[in-house]
């Protein structure tokens, strides 16, 4: 078998591989150790597109299993607390019984460890805080288990903070900032070494992150708000002071975030992810842009389809003129540089 990671390894801001093994029961991975047609991740795929890792989110929905996972509303803390347990369990259990597949980092000599072993690194990120009592008493445990990242909110109001919606055309800029209890998670986060994410998060909630926080501003899966008039992606004045923090936004592969119609379609040119890509550029500089996929979260373009197609768009940055080290940085650099900063 070739080697794990030839050309341009790819280490990915987001990807919701454990809530797909989690709505399928599978306690135990199988369907990451050993193949799923109805995912964009596994760790034979991964090894094909060369995918080192990257940040697997636990994220839950409303409602639970049995329901879709865009439904809104408030998510009942208790079984947050439940299904986050699982989730974690089942990274544990990949972790644990195959470390030649994958592994599960705490910090950047860890994900440099793992890609040593030619294994896939993964930090564990909540999208969403609810699992979180709002006192953060279960913060440390949490931090305990390999918590290295925490989005406050999802596209939803909880105890930290109010998302976005999912609605099209929008703007980020609506409702109110973050709540008591989310202000201290901001600063707890930073004394932990917990990166914070913006995705989802509001733009009077960035504001207040952006007050508190001392560290770099991060967003770990969202776009240009000039190309696609989403609430989930970010305006100039939000770019600018991620780029003014010395922070960096992944790009999402999700084609309602990409399209200037917002249309969900897999029919989406991968053309328009460079365009992107170069909007967030002239934004951020050639340090401050990484790559966030959404893998196993969103309905993304074709002609990605799923982990194996990264080296396609690589091969279209190449197409676009980007030279070899802003590839390189785009794809892994510039995620190892911030985990390093923000995580150690």
């Amino acid at each position: 078998m070739p080697p794990v990671f030839e050309g341009y390894p790819v280490f990915d801001g987001h990807n919701d591989t454990l809530l797909r093994l989690w709505l399928a029961d599978d306690a135990a991975g199988t369907g990451f150790t050993e193949g799923r047609d109805d995912t964009h991740i596994d760790a034979i795929r991964a090894r094909k597109g060369g995918l080192m890792g990257g940040f697997f989110a636990i994220f839950v929905p409303t409602g639970g299993k049995n329901t879709s996972i865009l439904r809104k509303g408030e998510l009942d803390q208790k079984g947050a607390e439940t299904a986050t347990g699982e989730m974690i369990s089942i990274l544990d259990a990949i972790s644990t019984q195959h470390p030649d597949l994958l592994r599960q980092c705490r910090g950047h000599d860890d994900i440099l460890r793992a890609q040593g072993a030619d294994a896939m690194a993964a930090i564990l990120h909540f999208e969403g805080a609810e699992a979180i009592l709002p006192d953060l008493s279960n913060l440390e445990e949490y931090y305990r288990l390999g918590l290295r990242s925490i989005g406050p909110v999802w596209s939803r109001s909880n105890a930290f903070g109010h998302g976005v919606p999912m609605s099209f055309p929008g703007s980020p800029d609506q409702g109110d900032g973050l709540t008591g209890a989310g202000k201290e998670l901001v600063r707890a986060c930073d004394q932990l070494g917990i990166m914070l994410d913006l995705s989802h998060l509001n733009a009077a909630g960035m504001r207040d992150i952006a007050a508190i926080s001392t560290r770099p501003l991060i967003a770990t899966h969202s776009n240009c708000h000039a190309l696609s008039a989403s609430p989930r992606n970010l305006t100039a004045w939000q770019l600018d002071t991620i780029a003014e923090s010395g922070g960096l936004v992944g790009l999402n592969f999700a084609s309602g975030f990409l399209r200037e119609d917002g249309r969900k379609s897999r029919d989406t040119d991968i053309d328009i992810m460079i365009r992107h890509l170069d909007a967030l550029l002239d934004s951020l500089g050639e340090e401050g842009v990484a790559l966030g996929s959404d893998f196993d979260g969103a309905i993304i373009p074709s002609a990605i389809g799923d982990c194996t197609g990264l080296p396609r768009l690589v091969a279209a940055m190449e197409k676009a003129g980007y030279g070899d080290e802003l590839i390189s940085s785009i794809c892994s650099t510039n995620w190892l540089r911030q985990i390093k900063v923000q995580i150690g």
